[in-house]
């Protein structure tokens, strides 16, 4: 009589591969929801702020706080194709009282924003 393999495995060639869930009652996940996908998320949207900044227009105090430091400057240019061009010279800055801010001017319409 030829010998028999058990179900759902063994070693004979070709034989399915043993069930790694077993102990979870042959489920791939137990207990987890897959995530809703939203599409994309939005970044902190931009708020008006007060900055005084020197001629360069390096901020120099935004709303009450003085900065101490600039860590970053960066210039952003898109949509320079359409009626609505965007163009924002963005700063991290660091302020007297320890803030890590970024905030930036858009450059059409000259005012100030924060990011975060």
């Amino acid at each position: 009589m030829p010998a028999t393999v058990p179900p759902g495995g063994g070693d004979a060639p070709g034989a399915p591969a043993p069930n790694q869930n077993a102990r979870n009652g042959g489920a791939a996940s137990v207990g987890i929801e897959p995530i809703a996908s939203r599409g994309p998320r939005r970044l902190a949207k931009p708020k008006p702020i007060r900055v005084r900044a020197d001629n360069a227009g390096r901020p120099q105090m935004i709303e009450r706080r003085e900065v101490d430091a600039v860590r970053e400057s960066w210039l952003v240019e898109d949509r320079w194709w359409t009626d609505a061009p965007l163009r924002r010279r963005y700063w991290e800055v660091v302020t007297g009282d320890g803030r890590d801010l970024v905030v930036f001017r858009d450059l059409e319409e000259g005012c100030w924003y924060s990011q975060r």
